[in-house]
């Protein structure tokens, strides 16, 4: 059986994309704040903490552990704390790039694997307005870097080079890949 340890609803979604079969049981355990360095090595980490928690109520069972930040100008966007904070989020991305990283960690009887997978986005620029504007309709609140590419904001993107369903929260090349790996 494969279990989630997340209670995004994208990543539910994106999962129910390849199998129907899977649970989900969510991780409570704290998460590091990021302290600058490697962007790929914190969402590993991130994605690492859950598995293992998770996995340690289900040791029969592939554990599925992910967690998505967005890197922008030496910073790492996380879930803003407010509408204000999604403002200065978008605010600055405003006609630039960022890099999406999601952190994913598999665990199974006696294997891990662990990983992270990175996306460009480019936004185009956008007008006080439009911010406004998507961040009244509350979708910014719960998605890291205020944007949710799957949503409102899909029309912000002028460019993204890489897995798209990275930036929705799940690499799914890639963990299909793992999952390849894991059950041969």
């Amino acid at each position: 059986m494969l279990v989630l340890a997340s209670k995004s609803p994208r990543r539910r979604e994106l999962l129910s994309l390849y199998t129907e079969d899977f649970t989900i049981d969510v991780s409570t355990s704290p998460e590091p704040s990021f302290s600058g360095g490697d962007v790929a090595g914190y969402v590993k980490t991130l994605a690492g903490i859950k598995a293992r928690e998770v996995f340690s109520r289900h040791p029969e069972d592939i554990v599925i552990g992910a967690d998505t930040v967005v890197a922008f100008d030496g910073e790492v966007l996380g879930k803003p704390r407010d509408e204000a904070h999604a403002k200065e989020m978008l605010t600055a991305m405003s006609g630039k790039g960022q890099e999406v990283y999601t952190g994913i960690c598999v665990m199974c009887r006696d294997k891990t694997i662990l990983d992270a997978v990175k996306t460009e986005v480019s936004f185009r620029d956008l007008s006080e307005e439009e911010i406004d504007d998507y961040i009244a309709t509350g979708e910014s609140l719960d998605k890291a870097g205020a944007y949710g590419i799957q949503g409102g904001a899909g029309e912000f993107v002028n460019r993204v080079t890489g897995d798209y369903f990275n930036v929705v929260g799940l690499p799914m090349k890639r963990l299909c890949e793992i999952l390849s790996e894991l059950t041969d």
